[in-house]
This record gives structure tokens, C-alpha cells and sequence, in this order.
């Protein structure tokens, strides 16, 4: 069988772009926020989390603030080929394909800070 000239460039394309992507998926160590607590200021949390999906401030002076850290709910990203001979001619394909989903399942990180904008308590679900 003769492999068609695309197919040869774009196997190999496609698997070290596959390699690449799954290298890319590296997770981060848990942040420990017991230790935090205390110390570690609403200012902080949205330069390291970015501005809270939801927030409130208490008649106490205390601020609560929500991130989602983690949207649950069918994304994904998929990709094939296929390889085809026959009727005197031959062919390569490749086809990708995305789903988008929503979920009540998503993770959220509860953090409540006091009147000096520092760390009282955290939850996360």
C-alpha cells in the first residue's frame, strides 16, 4: 500500500501536537488555605483568582466571594483521521470535533474575609 505524501506529514503533525496538548495538562499542587487564613487579603485573592464570580459585603464588614474553580459539564475536544484506498486513487482525513455542556456540578471556592480584608474561613464543594 502507498501512503499518500499528506499522510505522511500530517501523522506525525498530529501526533506531537496530541503530545503537546497532553504535556500541557499538568496540575498544580492544591493551594493549602488553612495556612492563609489570617494572612491572606481579598487583594490577593483577586490577583491570584481574578475578580469573584459572585461577592457580597455583609452588614459586619465582611466580604464573601465565590470562584468557580472548575466547570463541570461535558466540554471536550476530539480528534480523528482516517485513510482511505480504492477506485484508483487514495486519500487521507481528518476530522475534529467539540462539545459545549452545562452542569450544576461545578466547583466553587467560598472565601469570607473580615473588615480588614484579610482571610476568616474558606469552603470549597
Amino acid at each position: 500500500m502507498k501512503i499518500n505524501p499528506a499522510a505522511k506529514f500530517l501523522l506525525p503533525a498530529l501526533l506531537g501536537f496530541a503530545i503537546t496538548f497532553l504535556a500541557g495538562c499538568k496540575t498544580t499542587p492544591a493551594v493549602d488555605w488553612n495556612s492563609r487564613v489570617g494572612t491572606y487579603t481579598y487583594d490577593q485573592a483577586v490577583t491570584d483568582l481574578g475578580p469573584p464570580d459572585k461577592q457580597a459585603k455583609l452588614d459586619t464588614g465582611r466580604t464573601v466571594a465565590e470562584w468557580i474553580t472548575h466547570r463541570s459539564g461535558g466540554s471536550g475536544l476530539s480528534i480523528g483521521t482516517g485513510f482511505f484506498s480504492g477506485g484508483g486513487g487514495g486519500g487521507m482525513g481528518v476530522g475534529v470535533g467539540q462539545s459545549i455542556g452545562t452542569s450544576s456540578g461545578d466547583k466553587v471556592l467560598k472565601l469570607t474575609f473580615g473588615d480588614d480584608h484579610k482571610l476568616l474561613s474558606w469552603s470549597k464543594n
